[in-house]
């Protein structure tokens, strides 16, 4: 089976994102996730009346930019337009968004559950019948809890590795069920220049290091020598040296990068870990987005 596929409505290209969507349906892939920029409910609407049969979903919506109610609403009309298409991942985002929109957050796991009470509130109140919800999850207590309150859990740059320990924590009748939507957002260049690839995978993967989450994740999927280190040169304000400090052994578990063949057996070997839904995040070694596009369905064309 073929991965699903990450797509963002970037502005100016956004007529160009539906046809794309309508490309990534035709050639088989299994399904198209949206992360937060970009407006991923406005295109969750487009996407439930100009694609036909592929699965979709947000991954994420951050819960704290709208009244639930709204997104209540707003996700029930996906839900029933597209005929039940729609996963609709939430989740509590990260600390510099936080900061940028001049939030306070409260504890994300009292959050998180305190805004799918109030959108399930909101459907019993008329506001329509909800789609699957999806929690963004990285550490363990998030897992449970979606494993306690919701119909799926999705990570972002998720520990292939760690994937057999996380999902020991899900209920087998949630594990094991496709009802039960598991996926991860995975980092994926194709390039035959290998060294390429993983260099654009390094730059990606920048933004997330510097986040105490995602470092304190991956100390527990064993890299803690990385991230130590990491952290170090973020104390010495040494941010260009990052790079340098993230492992081939680290980068392969969280990312995917080099040929087509080789990006296709690292989708196999993330289905083997028990990730239901690899969801491939495209970069290109040599050029931008739709390049990237290009280049990965070339990688898995029938």
């Amino acid at each position: 089976m073929k991965p699903a596929l990450s797509l963002a409505a970037v502005p100016g290209r956004r007529k160009a994102t539906i046809e794309l969507a309508k490309e990534i349906e035709k050639r088989g892939f299994s399904g198209i996730y949206m992360p937060s920029f970009g407006d991923a409910m406005g295109l969750g609407v487009a996407l439930a009346l100009e694609t036909d049969h592929i699965s979709f979903g947000t991954t994420v919506q951050p819960i704290y930019l709208r009244q639930p109610s709204d997104f209540a609403g707003q996700a029930s009309l996906i839900h029933e337009l597209s005929g039940g298409r729609f996963w609709f991942g939430i989740g509590v985002t990260h600390g510099p968004v936080h900061q940028r929109l001049r939030i306070k957050p409260g504890k994300p796991l009292s959050d998180i559950r305190n805004f799918v009470e109030q959108v399930r509130t909101a459907s019993q109140q008329g506001a329509g019948e909800l789609p699957p919800i999806v929690l963004a999850t990285l550490r363990d207590k998030m897992l449970e809890l979606s494993a306690e309150i919701a119909e799926g859990a999705v990570w972002a740059n998720g520990s292939r590795s760690r994937m057999a320990h996380s999902l020991s924590l899900l209920p087998a009748d949630k594990r094991n069920s496709d009802a039960f939507f598991i996926g991860d957002m995975i980092p994926t260049c194709v390039s035959d220049d290998r060294e390429a690839a993983a260099a654009v995978m390094r730059k990606t993967l920048t933004g997330y290091v510097v986040l105490p989450n995602y470092r304190n994740y991956w100390v527990e999927a064993g890299y803690e020598e990385e991230m130590r280190a990491i952290q170090d040169a973020m104390q010495d304000n040494a941010i260009d040296k990052i790079p340098s400090l993230m492992s081939d052994k680290w980068l392969s578990d969280v990312t995917l990068y080099g040929s087509a063949a080789e990006v296709r057996e690292g989708v196999e070997q993330w289905y083997a870990a028990g990730v239901r839904t690899p969801i491939l995040v495209p970069s290109s070694a040599s050029g931008g987005q739709m390049k990237a596009f290009e280049e990965l369905f070339t990688a898995f064309e029938d």
